[in-house]
């Protein structure tokens, strides 16, 4: 038996992604994570819009932007703008082909006069809109803006961008969903992403929503703006995304910022597997570390490896409490599913604290902990990530690249990961990609890189074979973080320092010798004392 289709396709999309989760944990926690906030419904959607009053206009360059408020998906937040829709063609070979409006918007600097240069924020995913991670990310730019405007481009594909969601898809899939389904059936992924796909052509050709072409897309945007040189700040894919338009667009940069950095040679995908496998080692190990937590829970890897084990010889239903709706529900429970909810986990020393607790719990027969918060992650993933969009760049840029990984069988997330991208793939259209697309980066302009030491999915070691072909770059690893970094600590102030003074080697990051571990929940009360 199969997944319910839309739950297929939300997974598949929420193993793939790199960079939402964490980025959606660390920003929502403006409180602390406990059993309590992480059960909180989510708020119904909020479409960007104009401000009530009337709008007022600012010129930039040979654009007219128009005062506007920027919303995100599952939150009532916004945060005030300046917006205007670009135009571009959807096919650059052909001048002629289908014209289509990416959304614009300019957070602008509190100086009276800011500088020429200007910060432009680079979203993960890949299928993450700008303008609608604004609105948490804003406060990390908070001394960037004391000098410069922050530019916020959708990415073709994303947010307001002419994005390739697919709605309609997932609707229709749900009506025919199969709650008493046990297994990820491949061939169901691929009637789903058929699906998405009758949807998107509607309005798109998948195949022009690469990197490389909204490099292009990004550089068009400068020069429209008047020529300024960019501070390219990117989290996650979006980190990708700097480097290619770096590469082909050296004389717009003035200086570079890589949060959670994903190299040029890493095949997208490949290592996730491992990567998991090694965060997770390194959590349990700060849990086993403290003696209350030992006393708890023992070995958690050895209790997820047999937790993992049961369900590859038996995968059943399970019954949990709904954090949304509070009604009893039954859902299917896999080495799949479980090793999706973990991975999902694992983004954030704030989440990652509670697997001990969760898979202690789990292990004995109770799920909600586990099944719970990852009801509550599957649910928000779906309102923010552009999934066609992210199927676009992994199968043109990856997916054809991927080779098989025997010793990962036996990691916790296997080969599920590479199983659904590829099964993904070939339904959905493949774009080009450059001969050197994945060659490593080289350059000598000011780049500063930040990596998690418990990362599960961008670790220390892509930052760290990035590093040889710079001249002028530095990497900072933060102590006990995970995935997303520009918000941690005192990181907001060196982000501005940086940006003032782009000279990576000599920027004072002593401040981050004050983050480290976040010790583990022994009981839902939070860690022991």
């Amino acid at each position: 038996m199969a997944i319910k289709g839309r739950t297929v396709l939300r997974i598949a999309i929420a193993v793939i992604a790199a960079s939402y989760l964490g980025y959606q944990y660390l920003h929502r926690a403006d409180k602390p994570a406990t059993a309590a906030s992480a059960a909180s419904p989510i708020a119904p959607p909020v479409e960007t819009k104009e401000p009530s009053q009337p709008a007022r206009i600012w010129r930039r360059g040979s654009l007219t932007f128009k005062s506007c408020e920027l919303g995100r998906p599952g939150s009532g937040a916004t945060t005030q703008a300046w917006c205007t829709t670009f135009d571009v063609p959807e096919n650059r070979d052909d001048p002629h082909s289908r014209r289509i409006g990416l959304r614009l918007a300019i957070a602008r600097s509190d100086a009276q006069v800011p500088a020429s240069d200007m910060a432009v924020l680079l979203s993960g995913g890949p299928g993450e809109a700008a303008t609608e991670s604004w609105v948490l990310e804003a406060g990390a730019f908070a001394d960037v803006r004391k000098h410069r405007d922050v530019v916020l481009l959708d990415q073709r594909g994303t947010g307001g961008s002419n994005p390739l969601s697919c709605e309609n898809a997932e609707k229709n899939a749900e009506k025919d969903a199969d709650d008493s389904a046990l297994t990820l059936d491949l061939n169901k992924l691929r009637k789903a992403v058929a699906t998405c796909l009758d949807e998107v052509r509607e309005k798109a050709d998948p195949r022009f929503y690469t990197t490389t072409i909204a490099a292009q897309d990004l550089e068009d945007v400068r020069k429209a703006l008047g020529s300024p040189q960019f501070d390219l700040i990117g989290v996650s894919y979006g980190t990708r995304m700097a480097q290619q338009y770096l590469k082909h667009y050296p004389d717009s940069v003035r200086s570079v910022v890589l949060d959670s950095v994903v190299p040029n040679q890493v095949i997208f995908g490949e290592d996730f597997a491992i990567n998991l496998d090694n965060a997770l080692k390194k959590d349990f190990a700060s849990c086993m570390a403290v003696a209350a937590c030992k006393q708890h829970f023992g070995d958690s890897m050895q209790t997820l490896y047999q937790l993992r084990d049961a369900l590859r010889a038996n995968p059943h239903n399970v019954s949990f409490r709904d954090p949304e709706t509070y009604e009893t529900v039954v859902r299917p429970l896999t080495e799949y599913s479980l090793a999706s909810v973990v991975r999902m986990f694992a983004y954030q020393p704030e989440t990652a604290a509670l697997l001990p607790l969760s898979i202690n719990a789990a292990a004995h027969g109770d799920v909600g902990p586990l099944l719970g918060q990852a009801k509550l992650l599957s649910g928000d993933l779906s309102g923010d990530m552009n999934s066609g969009m992210s199927m676009s760049v992994i199968c043109s840029e990856d997916a054809d690249l991927l080779q098989p990984r025997p010793q990962d069988q036996n990691t916790i997330l296997s080969n599920h990961l590479m199983d659904a991208i590829k099964a993904q793939c070939d339904v959905w259209p493949h774009g080009t990609r450059p001969a050197d697309f994945h060659a490593p980066l080289k350059s000598d302009k000011p780049i500063l890189m930040l990596s998690g030491e418990f990362d599960p999915v961008t670790p220390p070691e892509y930052g760290a074979q990035i590093l040889p072909g710079l001249t002028n770059g530095r990497q900072l690893v933060f102590k006990g973080q995970g995935h997303s970094l520009l918000p941690r600590g005192c990181m907001p102030q060196l982000l501005g320092k940086y940006i003032d003074k782009p000279d990576p080697k000599q920027l004072d990051a002593s401040c981050l010798d004050k983050l480290g571990d976040t010790p583990a929940f022994i009981d839902f009360n939070g860690a022991s004392p």
